[in-house]
């Protein structure tokens, strides 16, 4: 697996038959930012939900009012990313229906996130930004080079964040333990959600890299909204340890 991103697999771009225009970075790139603004307008909804409900001071009525769509966005979602990854082909319909879905989620969460440290939101949408912007100039223009063991290192990396997110879910249901790093607010947990942050940022070249490859061997036109898909699944993971990071910073 040449990419730490979990649907963007080498074998997700063989075997397809090549017809008429090739996908390239720039539309991967362009039609990212059209799945991006999907996700804040349907967020954009569920937050001034929130808002208008939280406003007459019942903050668990306003939970409760957005509620259906942030746990229907969560579980649409991710039914749609299987069927994206499994069948590349429908992406120009299941890409934007996923971005919509997943903004009603991150709505939901960014609003109750505000709420508790206000600005944190927005700062984080421009830092996330930021980071895409700066990955891809750097991607770009050669200052970072994608070699077999810069991939492999953060191929490796990300499975190992993976696999102790999962052990700390897996904790916290079926006891009162829980990784202390993760969640708490000193030196080593700022420390390790920066080192997260990064990670993130650096599988964004790897994605770059991977959607290269695939339009320099010719990967259908169609293949752009599965490249923005999968750069879509990369951002939702770097906004919401950004979001993690502020946090701690903020408490």
């Amino acid at each position: 697996m040449p990419s730490g991103n979990p649907v963007l697999r080498e074998k997700a771009f063989q075997g397809l038959p090549v017809t008429g225009e090739r996908m390239t970075l720039n539309g991967t790139v362009t039609r990212t930012a059209l799945l991006l603004v999907l996700a804040v307008i349907t967020g954009g909804w569920t937050w001034q939900r929130f808002a208008d409900v939280a406003a007459g001071g019942d903050l668990n009525a306003a939970l409760a009012a957005i509620s259906p769509f942030m746990w229907g966005g969560l579980l649409v979602g991710l039914v749609l990313a299987l069927v994206t990854t499994f069948v590349q082909r429908w992406a120009g319909i299941t890409a934007p229906l996923y971005a919509i879905a997943e903004g009603f989620a991150l709505g939901g969460i960014s609003a109750v996130m505000n709420l508790r440290f206000p600005g944190i939101v927005l700062q984080a949408v421009m830092l996330t930004v930021g980071v895409l912007a700066v990955m891809l100039v750097a991607y770009r223009s050669g200052w970072i080079k994608v070699t077999d063991k810069f991939r492999l290192g953060v191929v490796a990396a990300t499975g190992g964040i993976a696999l102790l997110y999962v052990v700390d879910m897996a904790l916290r249901a079926f006891t009162p333990i829980q990784i202390p790093f993760i969640h708490e607010t000193g030196a080593i947990g700022i420390g390790f959600s920066l080192l997260v942050v990064g990670l993130a940022a650096l599988n964004l070249v790897l994605d770059f890299d991977m959607i290269d490859r695939a339009a320099e061997a010719g990967a259908p036109k169609y293949m752009e909204w599965y490249g923005a898909f999968a750069l879509m699944v990369t951002l939702v993971w770097l906004y919401m340890e950004l979001l993690r990071l502020l946090s701690k910073a903020r408490r």
